[in-house]
């Protein structure tokens, strides 16, 4: 593809040019599942991934210069810290799909993604080509509601990639009819109808700009593992699936046909936001030509896992050990005994829930959480 192809390309949209860049991980319901195919070699694809943090521009976030970034945002091909991790979380999957080098398992598909996209020096060239001379680009020492102005700024609305004195809106089919039909309203219609368009405007940017400023301390992966006994929504069975919330956060699981016992073994993956909000777990029917019927739901509290994950961080201790025990009973959302444990290294809390706001059904999920310095 020439340059002028490519930048055409670029300028449609950017979730038109996340599906286009990278196939596969455009869509929303892709819960961060990173499991091996049948024909990855993952020792291959992990080596070429560390042949690509080798490269010189790669050694720094692509957009705030901070050193060793462990993360990446796909389908970019950016590497970036964990700190501008949060900011491209919030933009959706839909815009960036944000993988960790270290603590996800890479396909072959997703290095070639990388690889493809030139890594961070075609990203800055592409994305800041037109970065005005007394612009302050994102820095280590920013604020975190600077940095999520930045990086907005730059990906998802792409203000850096034209040149502004050649830059144009770029119209939608039929924008022309709804044009000339503007202009020929009534001077008092045509004021009344601008006026509501941008106060609508005013709030969609002001909504925008909220989720950005959010500050994040960590990660929660969690492992949807099955459904036990939910509830019938369709004739005999359901279709159902899993979606969890943190903050303005949200992902799925996949849907899976007519049972009413799922098994998923699903990991999603969310930031943790500042102050930390309860995880929400909801499960739904899946309806093809009417609303997805609601199968029960829970809020998990997830601060005592945070605290026990900051205060392992902060010890020496590296043997399995439990660290506390929540009891379950006839009126908790505990269907038995859940257990904050050091397993491996790692921070866990296997939880059996009884979902709420429905006849029955129970939900098998592990937690894990991951600070934000590591």
């Amino acid at each position: 593809m020439d340059d002028d192809n490519s930048l055409l390309h670029f300028l449609e949209t950017p979730s038109k040019h996340y599906s286009k860049t990278c196939d596969g991980f455009g869509s929303q319901n892709d819960g961060g599942d990173h499991s091996d195919s049948s024909d990855t070699d993952p020792s291959n694809a992990r080596e070429r991934l560390e042949h690509l943090l080798n490269q010189p521009a790669n050694k720094f976030c692509a957009d705030c210069g901070t050193p060793d970034p462990k993360w990446a945002a796909l389908p970019f091909g950016a590497f970036i810290c964990i700190k501008c991790s949060g900011t491209h979380r919030s933009l959706g999957v839909h815009i960036s799909k944000v993988i960790s080098v270290n603590l996800d398992e890479w396909t072959d598909d997703e290095v070639n993604c990388l690889a493809n996209s030139g890594g961070n020096a075609t990203v800055n060239t592409r994305y800041e080509a037109f970065l005005p001379e007394n612009y302050k680009k994102s820095r280590v020492d920013f604020a975190t509601e600077e940095r999520a102005t930045f990086i907005r700024k730059k990906y998802e609305l792409q203000q850096f990639v034209t040149d502004p004195q050649f830059a144009c809106p770029l119209r939608k089919p039929g924008s022309n009819k709804h044009h000339n039909q503007q202009h020929s309203s009534s001077k008092h219609g045509t004021f009344r109808n601008s006026w509501r368009k941008k106060d609508h405007d005013h709030k969609g940017v002001k909504k925008m700009m909220e989720i950005g400023m959010v500050e994040f301390v960590g990660l929660i992966k969690v492992d949807i593992i099955r459904g036990i006994n939910l509830a019938v929504r369709d004739v005999m069975s359901s279709d159902p699936y899993v979606m969890i919330i943190l903050g303005h956060q949200s992902m799925k699981t996949r849907v899976i046909k007519n049972t009413l016992n799922p098994i998923w073994n699903e990991r999603l993956m969310l930031s943790i936001p500042h102050p930390v909000p309860p995880l929400k777990v909801q499960v739904f029917d899946k309806d093809t030509f009417s609303a997805d019927d609601r199968m029960g739901e829970a809020d998990v509290d997830i601060q005592p896992l945070i605290s026990a994950a900051r205060e392992y961080q902060s010890s020496m201790n590296t043997e399995s050990a439990q660290i506390c025990t929540f009891l379950a009973s006839e009126n908790s959302i505990l269907v038995k005994d859940s257990v904050i444990a050091i397993v491996d290294g790692k921070v866990e809390q296997e939880i059996a829930l009884r979902l709420q706001d429905v006849e029955h059904g129970e939900l098998e999920i592990k937690l894990e959480c991951v600070p934000l310095s590591q």
